[in-house]
């Protein structure tokens, strides 16, 4: 598949990839997280860990030349190129809860974590399978005492993440539905699947 597949706002996909090839993953009209997580085609149990990623890549700023890992210590996708610059590995993908708690929020809404099972159900994944994501495009900081916010995507349209898989992978992806991740706003997200010829 080359051509560009277009995710709409505040919903979610899932297909396979194969190892080598690639994916790119678009912002096309700026300020948009995607949420991304990642499973062993061959074996779900094994899944992209935030964890293990930020520890062996040393860094909880991850972008291009750094690779995700999986709970098993194994390199599952490296991050080819990013053209934006600032992704999030900290927070976990919104969901009926997190409206509830974070933002009393109790009105029906819809969120990446429902997105992600909705998608991902076909594949035998339940829903305390669903890792932390890595947040495309995501601007999450700290301060000096380690409180977090959510700030604005810097990213712009047209934005990219290029990664290439390193195992067998079945993929979650999805226009992350949080108001305060995409500046309030919500708005596609593109990707493209790449084969490794």
């Amino acid at each position: 598949m080359c051509r560009i597949e277009t995710i709409a706002k505040q919903t979610g996909a899932a297909f396979t990839l194969r190892k080598g090839d690639y994916l790119k993953v678009i912002d096309p009209e700026g300020e948009q997280v995607s949420d991304l997580v990642l499973f062993n085609k061959d074996d779900i149990r094994e899944r992209i860990s935030n964890g293990k990623s930020m520890d062996f890549e040393e860094s909880i700023l991850l972008t291009q030349g750094n690779t995700l890992w999986s709970n098993r210590s194994r390199k599952m996708a490296t991050i080819v190129e990013d053209t934006n610059g600032r992704n999030d590995f900290l927070l976990a993908p919104c969901s009926p809860a997190t409206f509830k708690i974070m933002y009393n929020n109790h009105e029906e809404h819809p969120s990446c974590f429902e997105n992600l099972l909705r998608n991902l159900e076909p594949y035998g994944v339940r829903p305390d399978d669903i890792p932390t994501a890595f947040n495309v495009f995501m601007n999450v900081q700290f301060d000096k005492d380690g409180k977090l916010s959510v700030e604005p995507p810097t990213s712009k349209a047209g934005d990219y993440v290029l990664f290439q898989a390193e195992m067998d992978l079945i993929v979650g992806l999805t226009a992350c539905s949080a108001e305060e991740s995409n500046n309030y706003s919500f708005k596609p997200i593109q990707y493209q699947i790449i084969e490794n010829k």
